[in-house]
């Protein structure tokens, strides 16, 4: 079992999106992946890094044939279990890593869901890896959601709000530009805007459109706690009227890119 499995096993992702900060990212997502599917009900979606199902499982039940894949055995557990409780038969659960998905057919699928896998993956050439591996099995037409931790929030949080930014300094985890050294022993990787165009290209992958998904829900969990429904919906009203602003793209924890192939562009 490596670092990434251990922490998983104790931290309760079954419960993030359901918490109403995570509700945010939650929602915003989905309102994306729906705005990509369109109106239809029956395409291929593969969601690479599931977790417990927050996405594969209503997806499902609108009819889409879904794989789902993970690492940890334990959401798969969970996730076939939940699968089962509700009926579900559309969906196939396999254990995966995003860095190596040979065992899944080239160019079948229409939406790829890899919505954790990069928090966890730490060097320049495993982000492209993942990346290309996606590539290759899109179908033609087919769109990449790729979610990333953002470097100013991991900045903010640890180095500021934690106190740690004379330590960071001294021992490397910052360099001179502020920039997060990406290391498998703080389990999740940090990037910039400018980080992610790099990966893309390398891959072989153009964008269609990238949005923070939480925007500054995560600066603000406990205001958005006490919310009540009223103003948590006029939230939701503001975050998704501004969430593509570019002078807010980064700020927040997670960035949403949404991707096609190169090769569809040309």
């Amino acid at each position: 079992m490596n670092e990434i499995e251990a922490f998983y096993n104790k931290y309760n992702e079954e419960k993030r999106l359901l918490r109403p900060y995570g509700r945010v990212e939650y929602l915003t997502t989905m309102k994306y992946i729906h705005e990509e599917i369109g109106g239809r009900n029956d395409l291929e979606i593969m969601d690479l890094g599931c977790a417990t199902g927050r996405y594969s499982l209503p997806l499902a039940e609108e009819g889409h044939r879904i794989t789902a894949v993970d690492l940890v055995n334990y959401h798969l557990g969970i996730l076939r279990q939940k699968a089962e409780r509700q009926g579900i038969t559309n969906i196939t659960v396999k254990r995966g890593d995003a860095l190596n998905l040979s065992k899944f057919p080239e160019n079948r699928y229409d939406i790829i869901l890899c919505l954790g896998p990069m928090y966890h993956v730490f060097s320049e050439e495993d982000k492209v890896r993942v990346l290309q591996e996606c590539r290759r099995l899109l179908k033609p037409e087919g769109t990449l959601f790729t979610v990333y931790c953002m470097n100013e929030f991991g900045v903010i949080l640890y180095a500021f709000r934690e106190g740690q930014l004379k330590k960071s300094l001294e021992n490397g985890k910052l360099d001179e530009s502020f920039h997060i050294r990406n290391d498998i022993s703080d389990l999740f990787s940090f990037d910039r805007l400018e980080d992610i165009d790099r990966y893309n290209e390398k891959a072989g992958l153009v964008r269609k459109k990238i949005i923070s998904s939480d925007g500054p829900a995560n600066y603000m969990r406990e205001l958005i706690t006490a919310m009540d429904e009223e103003t948590f919906e006029g939230f939701m009203r503001y975050h998704l009227s501004s969430c593509e602003r570019p002078e807010l793209l980064g700020a927040g924890n997670h960035t949403l890119d949404i991707l096609r192939r190169k090769e569809d562009e040309e």
